[in-house]
C-alpha cells in the first residue's frame, strides 16, 4: 500500500491522529466560515491556550487551518480566529447496491464537491466489483484535477500521489458483514461474498486507506455528523430493507456488526419466502407490496416493523431513505407516521417523529474516512 502517512496537500494523517488535534479539527470544522478564536478553542476544548496554540500552528503549517479576520474587541486584544481549509483534504465515500454504484468526493467540510453514479451487478464477482470502484475512484479524482490525466484507472494499482489529497475511501454496501476487519459475510442474495476481504482488496487496488461498513450504518453515521442527535434509526428501503441505530449520539454495530438486520425480522410466520432464508420477513413483505403497486400496505408493514423497533429501543426520532423511498416519499412517511401515531395512542405516549433522511448512503461512507479525523468515528 501506498504511504498515505505524509504531507500530501496540507493533509499530514500522523498529525491528525492525535486526540487533542481531532478536538480542535472537529470545532473548526463545526464553526465554519466563521471562524472561531484559539480562546474559544481552549474554553470548548478544556485545553489550555499553549496547547491549543501548538495545535493550531502546526495546522496552519499543514494547510489544514487558515486564519479568518478577527473578533470585535471587548475592551482586550481583538481575537484572531481561524477556519478550515476544506479543500486541504478529500475522502472518497462508494455506496455499492445490488445494481448499482454511486461515489463523492468530498472535502473536510464534507460537502460534496464531485459525484459518479454507474451501473454495477453486485453478483459479478469481486474481481470486477473491485475494478469498477477502482475506476471510479480514479474518474473523480481526475475530474477535481481537471482532466489532467494523471493516474491510470486501468492500471493493477492507482497512484496515490495522483490523488487530491485523498485520505481514503469509505465503502457501503449491504451486510451482513464483520466491519473491524473488511470482510463480508454471506450478503443477503450473494452469498458468493461471503467470507471476500473487501477492505484489503480494495486497499491494494487504489493504494490509500480503504474502511468498510454496512449501508444502513454509514448512513446513519453521515446523519449524526450532520447534527442529528439524541437515539434515532434510520430506515433504507431501497433493493433490500435494513437500519441503522445511533444510540446516544453513537453508531450501534454490535460484538459483529450484526445490529440493523431491519428486514429480517419475522413479522408472518406463514409469508412469503425471503432472501436470507426465514419466510414473512418484513423485507419480503415491503419489497413485494412496492413490485405489485401497492405503496399504502408497504408504508403499513415498514411501519409495523419500525414499531418494533421503537418499543425495543425507545428511540426518539425515525428517519427514512433510499431510493425505493425517495420514489414515493409522502406516502411513506404518511403511512408510516399513521402506524407509529395510532401505536402511541393505545400507549397513552407521544408518538415518535417521522422524517425524511437527508444525504445518501454514500456521503455518509465518506464520513468512514473522515470521521477519526475529528474525533467521530462512531459518531
Amino acid at each position: 500500500m501506498a504511504d498515505v502517512n505524509r504531507t500530501n496537500g496540507g493533509a499530514n494523517l500522523l498529525a491528525l491522529r492525535s486526540h487533542n488535534t481531532a478536538l480542535v479539527l472537529d470545532l473548526l470544522r463545526g464553526a465554519g466560515a466563521d471562524g472561531i478564536s484559539r480562546l474559544e478553542l481552549a474554553e470548548r476544548t478544556g485545553l489550555t491556550p499553549q496547547a491549543v496554540s501548538k495545535i493550531t500552528a502546526r495546522l496552519r503549517q499543514e494547510g489544514l487551518a487558515v486564519e479568518a479576520g478577527h473578533r470585535a474587541s471587548t475592551g482586550g486584544k481583538r481575537r484572531t480566529v481561524l477556519r478550515l481549509v476544506p479543500g486541504a483534504g478529500h475522502a472518497v465515500g462508494v455506496h455499492l447496491d445490488r445494481d448499482a454504484l454511486r461515489a463523492v468526493l468530498v472535502d473536510l467540510a464534507g460537502t460534496v464537491v464531485a459525484e459518479r453514479c454507474a451501473v454495477l451487478d453486485l453478483g459479478a464477482g469481486a474481481e470486477a466489483v473491485v475494478a469498477v470502484v477502482a475506476e471510479e475512484v480514479e474518474s473523480l479524482a481526475k475530474g477535481v484535477r481537471g482532466g489532467d490525466g494523471a493516474g491510470a484507472a486501468g492500471a493493477d494499482t492507482v497512484a496515490a500521489e495522483s490523488l487530491p489529497a485523498l485520505l481514503g475511501v469509505g465503502v457501503a454496501l449491504p451486510g451482513p458483514l464483520d466491519h473491524t476487519r473488511g470482510v463480508l459475510h454471506r450478503v443477503t442474495g450473494f452469498p458468493e461474498w461471503n467470507g471476500f476481504p473487501l477492505r484489503d482488496a480494495l486497499a491494494r487496488r487504489l493504494g490509500v486507506p480503504v474502511a468498510v461498513d454496512k449501508d444502513t450504518n454509514a448512513a446513519a453515521l453521515g446523519l449524526a455528523v450532520a447534527g442529528e442527535r439524541g437515539s434515532f434509526a434510520y430506515l433504507h428501503l431501497g433493493t433490500g430493507l435494513g437500519a441503522g441505530l445511533v444510540i446516544d449520539g453513537a453508531v450501534h454495530r454490535g460484538a459483529r456488526t450484526g445490529a440493523g438486520e431491519f428486514g429480517h425480522q419475522v413479522v408472518q410466520l406463514d409469508g412469503p419466502p425471503c432472501g436470507c432464508g426465514d419466510r414473512g420477513c418484513v423485507e419480503a413483505l415491503c419489497l413485494a407490496a412496492v413490485a405489485r403497486g401497492d405503496l399504502a400496505e408497504a408504508a403499513r408493514v415498514l411501519g409495523i416493523a419500525a414499531g418494533n423497533l421503537i418499543a425495543l429501543l425507545d428511540i426518539d426520532l425515525v428517519l427514512l431513505g433510499g431510493r425505493t423511498i425517495a420514489t414515493a416519499r409522502d406516502a411513506f412517511l404518511r403511512g408510516v407516521a399513521a402506524v407509529l401515531d395510532e401505536r402511541a395512542r393505545r400507549a397513552g405516549e407521544e408518538p415518535v417523529p417521522v422524517r425524511a433522511a437527508p444525504g445518501e448512503v454514500a456521503d455518509g461512507a465518506a464520513q468512514l474516512v473522515l470521521g477519526p479525523l475529528f474525533g467521530r468515528a462512531d459518531a
